[in-house]
């Protein structure tokens, strides 16, 4: 793999907490496919780790909790031909995922007001458009 992968930060994936699995992908292919395990399994225990601030950690696990199998998550890749790159596409895919789950959560909307002379000319101009429609009626065309 080139490097470890950041989520945030100066926090990385340490590479000894990555299980790795691969086997066959799915899919049309020639000769080769049926003889190379191309699709990749990453694990990442995510209950486990010590790599995350205890804040981080306690953020994800709320949030990828629908994910989590026993407090681990898993990302699959078998898109690419080459184990390599499917290496690649998971390791770069669950950084993205728990940079995402760690994130802070966004700050609350202050609500705010319409200003009251924007109210003002919405209505001015519906009373001005009512008018005109109502000037288009030949009631008084006698």
């Amino acid at each position: 793999m080139s490097g470890p992968h950041l989520i945030r930060g100066s926090v990385s994936l340490p590479e000894a907490e990555l299980m790795w699995r691969f086997s066959r992908s799915s899919g049309p292919g020639g000769q080769h496919v049926n003889t190379s395990d191309s699709q990749v399994e990453l694990r990442f225990d995510l209950a486990a780790t010590e790599a995350l601030p205890p804040v981080w950690k306690e953020r994800a696990l709320e949030r990828l909790a629908t994910r989590l199998v026993d407090g681990v998550v898993t990302v699959r890749a078998s898109e690419h031909r080459s184990q390599w790159r499917n290496r690649e596409s998971a390791a770069v895919r669950l950084a993205a995922l728990l940079a995402e789950a760690t994130a802070p959560p966004p700050k609350p909307r202050r609500p705010t007001r319409i200003p009251r002379g924007i109210n003002e000319r919405r209505l001015r101009e519906k009373k001005q458009r009512a008018d005109t429609k109502r000037g288009r009626s030949g009631r008084d065309w006698g």
